[in-house]
């Protein structure tokens, strides 16, 4: 998407900065960051930070070390810092107040948050970003969320909000806890909140682009799902067998190989027009279900995927924005943590950290992308944003 374009004043000073630091000290952590990040006209920080951290301390340094300035974030399965892949560190973006207009809401009670709830969340941020008087909303904004990664309330909180949201471009990830599967977080308001979740709507300026990717292709293999318990995203029947043992079938295993590398290598999707949308395997149960980290409903058919190359295909999707956009200021990244355990499997992580290196990314390894309204897995979502 390009801005609008109109005259700004010369400014000193990046309108962002990147850093991260892998101190385990809270105390250290953020005053480190603070280091890196703080300038008279800082106006917001994005983080995401490992589950190992002390997360009640966290919350009170960073509250306390950046006063004034509107602090979101959530914990993560893996970090995307400077360095490229990292783990048991934070990841923060400062964004200069006269560049970026960044207005931040909590989502409570996920379960019941339905379109007039969105509908009135949207309108005060929108409220908010009009009065920074930055750029016109249109085509000027996007929005960027921050889902408890356990909740099982994505598809029911982004329909929502994608509706109130119109035509501005969203994109997200759920949050992760290092692949514990016990707690996950989102940061808002100088705390860390579960069940619940983190909308920012950032308006600027300068020329960006919301997108997302994925490298998988679909197989001539298929699962009807028949029978599945929509709620807690079971499956336990797959053409009318276990589904356990129906899905190793497909993917040439035995049950009992079943492992998320297994899961990270040999996904499923389902198909939404000309789209494959990938449905992630969570875990095995001992009935033999299946549950996943996407919605899953009786009658919907699942493809067998088989991956490419993780590099080649985020490249020609980076280098497609950055061709729209110019040479990238920064580029927000959610990138599903299946992906990079197929990294790791494949020895491949150093090649990718110094591709995203080049490529100015950062981010967070998620239990779950958004983009646009929907909940997405083993993809990669995000927004490249040009330089001035």
């Amino acid at each position: 998407m390009h801005a609008t374009a109109f005259a700004r004043p010369r400014t000193d000073g990046a309108p962002v900065v990147t850093a991260s630091t892998s101190a385990r000290d809270p105390v250290i952590a953020v005053a480190e960051l603070k280091q890196a990040l703080q300038s008279p006209t800082l106006g917001a920080v994005l983080f995401f930070c490992s589950a190992e951290y002390d997360l009640n301390r966290l919350a009170e340094v960073m509250a306390d070390g950046f006063q004034g300035i509107t602090l979101s974030g959530c914990t993560s399965a893996g970090e995307i810092t400077p360095r490229g892949y990292e783990r048991g560190s934070i990841a923060a973006i400062g964004f200069d107040r006269r560049w970026f207009s960044v207005q931040a809401a909590l989502i409570e009670g996920l379960e019941d948050f339905d379109l007039p709830r969105a509908q009135h969340l949207v309108d005060d941020l929108l409220h908010r970003c009009r009065q920074a008087d930055l750029a016109p909303v249109r085509d000027n904004t996007f929005a960027v969320t921050l889902l408890d990664g356990l909740s099982s309330r994505e598809e029911l909180v982004l329909s929502s909000l994608n509706a109130a949201l119109g035509a501005i471009p969203q994109f997200g990830g759920s949050a992760g806890d290092d692949e514990r599967l016990a707690n996950t977080h989102v940061f808002h308001d100088g705390r860390f909140h579960t069940s619940a979740a983190t909308v920012l709507l950032v308006n600027t300026p300068l020329s960006f682009q919301v997108f997302t990717t994925h490298h998988l292709a679909p197989t001539d293999r298929k699962l009807v799902v028949t029978a599945a318990n929509c709620q807690t995203r079971t499956v336990h029947e797959l053409n009318a067998e276990p589904a356990a043992v129906a899905y190793a079938r497909a993917v040439g295993v035995s049950p009992d190989q079943l492992c998320r590398e297994v899961f990270a290598l040999k996904p499923m999707a389902v198909r939404i027009g000309d789209h494959y949308f990938a449905r992630s395997v969570q875990r095995v149960n001992e009935d033999q279900s299946l549950t996943f980290y996407c919605a899953v409903e009786t009658g919907i058919v699942l493809t067998p995927m088989t991956p490419g190359s993780l590099r080649d295909d985020l490249r020609q999707r980076l280098e497609e924005a950055e061709a729209t956009v110019g040479k990238p200021m920064v580029t927000i990244g959610c990138d599903c943590f299946l992906r990079r355990l197929e990294a790791e499997q494949a020895g491949e992580v150093a090649r990718i950290s110094d591709f995203l290196k080049q490529h100015r990314v950062l981010g967070f390894s998620t239990y779950g992308e958004q983009f646009d309204g929907v909940h997405l897995n083993q993809t990669f979502t995000g927004v490249v944003i040009g330089q001035p």
